[in-house]
């Protein structure tokens, strides 16, 4: 293979979860993002999956529950994009990890956190496969009303994350 080629990959998320897509750089990821996400005094559940860009290529995975944690490997697989990382949430939401996710050493950059519909735009050369994009949900449809505004407001006190 000469040039570069492109894929679109669909994620598979048939429960609408909450998804961390990321890039690091080191073996060592599993164990640190599993440390960093036990660690954020929540009750959330998880699933972990790395991609080894070198050595025996394998992806390492670990979590506190084991649909996620398989859910996180299937995707990691699909993908196939060395370095990159896979984190399935249950029991809470990106924004109450994101940043320490973000703060493990060996993460490099965080291509989304979502629950809404994903594709991976995968480049793919004669060395391997590397992500291009991430599509995360759809267009916008037109602005924001007062209804829709009071709709926001009203649904971030429902969750928890405004009084």
């Amino acid at each position: 293979m000469s040039g570069v080629e492109f894929e679109v990959v669909d994620v598979e998320n048939p429960d609408t979860l909450n998804v961390i897509f990321g890039q690091s750089h080191f073996i060592k990821t599993v164990e640190d993002l599993y440390e960093a996400l036990v660690q954020s005094g929540t009750s959330i559940k998880f699933g972990i999956a790395f991609c080894e860009a070198s050595g025996p290529k394998l992806i390492r995975s670990d979590g506190n529950d084991e649909k996620l944690i398989e859910l996180a490997k299937k995707n990691a697989m699909k993908v196939g994009c060395g370095h990159s990382f896979w984190i399935f949430l249950n029991n809470g939401f990106p924004i109450n990890v994101l940043n320490q996710v973000k703060n493990v050493p060996e993460v490099c950059r965080i291509f989304c956190a979502t629950s809404n519909p994903l594709q991976v735009i995968v480049a793919k050369t004669a060395k391997g496969r590397g992500v291009s994009a991430v599509i995360d949900g759809g267009s916008p449809s037109g602005f924001e009303g007062d209804k829709e505004k009071q709709e926001r407001k009203d649904f971030l006190r429902k969750i928890g994350y405004k009084r």
